[in-house]
Order: C-alpha cells, then structure tokens, then sequence
C-alpha cells in the first residue's frame, strides 16, 4: 500500500460515523475477516480531542500506536497516556475507550477479533467531563 503522505504510515481514511466517536475519526481499512483471518484490522486516525465512545469486545482487541499521542481507558481506572510505539492488549468484555490527546492527532492500528460475528459492542460516549477527569488522570501518573 503507497501513502499520499511521506510524514504517515497509511492515508488518513474515511470519516467514522459520530454514533461511535466524539470528534473527528477516520479508518483505513487495513485486512478484513476472511476464511483464513477470525479478525479485521484497521488505521484509525483520531484528530485532536477525538475519541471512541465506552465500548467492549467480545474476543478483546490490540491497538498498535503508529502515530501522535493519545489515552487509553479502562471503566473505573485511571487513564493511561499511549504514544507512537505503545502496544495495548485489550482483554475481551473489558469496557474502555481510546482517542487522542487534547493537543496532539493519535493514529493507531487496531487489530478486533470476532466472536462469531461480533466484534464490537459500542456504548455511550465518553463526555466531555470524563474526558477532561481522564487527561488529569493520566498527567497524574506519569
């Protein structure tokens, strides 16, 4: 695959609908389920402040960070800060979200396995306040 732009890994990819993130998202897709592959695997581009909303999945999900800065988010425990070079081994059913900082755009690979055909359980959004809780969370462990 060729980039249009030097400066990334993969093209920015198509807008993601905002049922599913807060902000400006986009996803190239990067290897879709097939006889040989129980998993689909994609470059999402998250702009500034952008974000998933709560989400699960079934058969868990790994995120390699490519680009920028961003946090990652576990229910009920503190945000972590994930940079280009991170890896996030996402258990499965464990409710979080992922996005990028509040200055900086975040590009990661997310690789989602399929349990049967399910890959994904989205929820709510992540608002505005938990959002901000998140960064001074996040700020506040490292």
């Amino acid at each position: 695959m060729t980039t249009e732009n030097n400066d990334t890994l993969f093209p920015k990819g198509n807008k993601l609908p905002n049922d599913w993130f807060s902000g400006e998202a986009f996803l190239t897709p990067l290897i879709a389920r097939d006889k040989n592959n129980e998993f689909s695997a994609g470059s999402v581009s998250f702009d500034a402040k952008a974000r998933t909303n709560w989400h699960t999945h079934p058969k868990g999900q790994v995120l390699l960070v490519t680009e920028g800065q961003g946090y990652y988010q576990e229910k009920n425990k503190a945000a972590q800060i994930i940079k280009k070079g991170d890896v996030i081994n996402i258990p499965e059913n464990v409710e979080h979200w992922h996005g990028a900082s509040e200055n900086t755009n975040m590009t990661h690979i997310a690789i989602t396995n399929y349990k049967d055909d399910l890959q994904v359980t989205w929820l709510q959004p992540v608002t505005d306040e938990e959002y901000q809780t998140a960064l001074q969370s996040a700020h506040n462990n490292t």
